[in-house]
């Protein structure tokens, strides 16, 4: 469906299960086609049992078509006590393709008192396109409640990046300092932080005591990132 009127077209992927659990495989593969602009996007939060063997593994493959515009904003992920997941984002760019996505998290059910009591968080994005690599990054967390600390998430319970890529772009210079701009909401008690990508690009990293207040910032960061690379207005997403 056409959410905004821009012809792009707005797809929500729908795990049919109440969460996932030890052993489950979810794989995701995205072909756009040249030209065509695609926003993907959750109904909710995922949910990971405990697990006391394999881990629940989610992958996600998106090949972007020549010119094609990718969004890729799915709801945040949530470890219960015990869980075990490995996910991954690998993305290739055909030349003028652009994406920007999100890969957000959960420390765990902070008001149940679930902080950092999952086993393991494995979670990796890789960005090429034709000349190499983009973007790459991945980090395996333990369960343990030092990561909350000084120098780890600061004491607060929800995580997340915003991505934007465009290699081809004719105008990325100014983006990073119009991300720090977007982000330095008054009264946000979301913490970010904007780094410049060598090639074609920005982070936009965030760390927010709520996931109402992660969600804002996300937002934000979209924004900005539609309105810099397509000229677009903020795409709301309807969810119950």
């Amino acid at each position: 469906m056409d959410l905004d009127g821009t012809g792009a077209a707005a797809l929500f992927l729908l795990n049919p299960t109440g969460g996932v659990l030890g052993g489950d495989r979810l794989e995701t593969r995205v072909e756009l086609g040249a030209g065509s602009r695609v926003c993907l996007s959750t109904p909710s939060a995922t949910r990971v049992y405990r697990s006391a063997g394999s881990p629940a593994i989610q992958r996600v493959t998106a090949r972007v078509g020549e010119g094609a515009w990718l969004e890729y904003m799915p709801d945040h992920l949530i470890p219960s006590p015990g869980a075990r997941v490995v996910q991954s984002i690998e993305l290739y760019l055909a030349p003028g393709a652009s994406a920007v996505l999100c890969d957000s998290w959960a420390v765990g059910r902070m008001a149940r008192g679930e902080a950092w009591l999952f086993h393991l968080l494995d979670s990796g994005i890789v960005a090429t396109d034709a000349e190499g690599l983009l973007f790459k990054e991945r980090l395996v967390l333990h369960g343990a409640r030092g990561w909350g600390g000084l120098g780890g998430a600061e004491g607060l319970a929800y995580v997340a990046a915003v991505l934007c890529l465009a290699p081809t772009h004719p105008r990325l210079d100014g983006l990073a300092d119009a991300l720090a701009d977007g982000m330095a909401e008054p009264g946000s008690n979301a913490m970010a932080g904007v780094t410049p990508l060598a090639r074609g690009g920005a982070l936009v990293r965030i760390l927010a005591p709520s996931a109402p207040s992660m969600q804002r910032a996300i937002h934000a960061a979209w924004a900005t990132c539609r309105a810099w690379l397509w000229g677009l207005p903020p795409q709301l997403l309807r969810k119950m």
